[in-house]
C-alpha cells in the first residue's frame, strides 16, 4: 500500500470535495516547502491558485497561474502521485485556452476535479475526509497552516512568559 503525505491528501480533499482552492494553496505550500520546492507540487499548487483567482474574477491572475502550472507539470507523466495528471493538464489547458480566446465577461468559470488513479490513495482520502471538516465559509486570507500555527504558538509563549515575569516583579516589589 502506497502511503501519501497527509498534506497532499488534504489538498486533494479540499480540491475535489470542497473546491476550497485557498485552503488547497495553504496545505500544499507547506508540503512544497518541506519537499525543497518540488516543481510538481508547485504546479499543483498553482492550479489551485489559478482557480481561486479565476473564480473570484481575477481573470488575468487566474490565466497566469494556470498557464504557469502547465509549464511546471509538462515534464511529468500522465499518472503521477496517484492521480491522473494528464487529465488535469488537459482540463487546465482548456481553461487557459478559454481565458485566452474569450472576452473577459464571456469567460464562464467552472471547477475542476482531480481524478484519483491509485486505490490506496482513494482509501486514504476516504478515511481522512471523515476527519477533515470543510471550511464554511471558505477563508479568503491566511489564517492557519503549520507556519501560522507556529507563529501563534510562539506569540502565546511570549505572552505567557511576559505575564510570569510581571507576576514575579509584582511579588518582589510587594516584599
Amino acid at each position: 500500500m502506497n502511503s501519501y503525505e497527509p498534506l497532499y491528501i488534504d489538498y486533494l480533499i479540499y480540491f475535489n470535495r470542497d473546491q476550497d482552492y485557498f485552503e488547497c494553496h495553504e496545505v500544499l505550500e507547506e508540503l512544497w516547502l518541506e519537499r525543497d520546492r518540488d516543481p510538481l507540487y508547485k504546479g499543483l499548487l498553482q492550479v489551485a491558485v489559478g482557480l481561486y483567482h479565476y473564480r473570484n474574477g481575477n481573470l488575468r491572475g487566474g490565466f497566469k497561474m494556470l498557464q504557469s502550472s502547465l509549464e511546471l507539470m509538462k515534464a511529468y507523466p500522465d499518472v503521477m502521485l496517484g492521480i491522473r495528471l494528464g487529465v488535469l493538464k488537459e482540463q487546465v489547458r482548456g481553461l487557459v485556452k478559454q481565458l485566452q480566446e474569450s472576452e473577459p465577461e464571456a469567460s464562464s468559470y467552472r471547477d475542476l476535479s482531480i481524478q484519483i488513479e491509485d486505490e490506496s490513495l482513494i482509501r486514504q482520502i476516504e478515511i481522512r475526509s471523515a476527519e477533515l471538516k470543510p471550511n464554511v465559509p471558505q477563508r479568503r486570507s491566511p489564517t492557519r497552516g503549520r507556519i501560522y500555527e507556529e507563529k501563534m504558538r510562539e506569540q502565546r509563549q511570549a505572552q505567557a512568559m511576559e505575564q510570569r515575569n510581571h507576576v514575579k516583579l509584582n511579588k518582589h516589589a510587594n516584599n
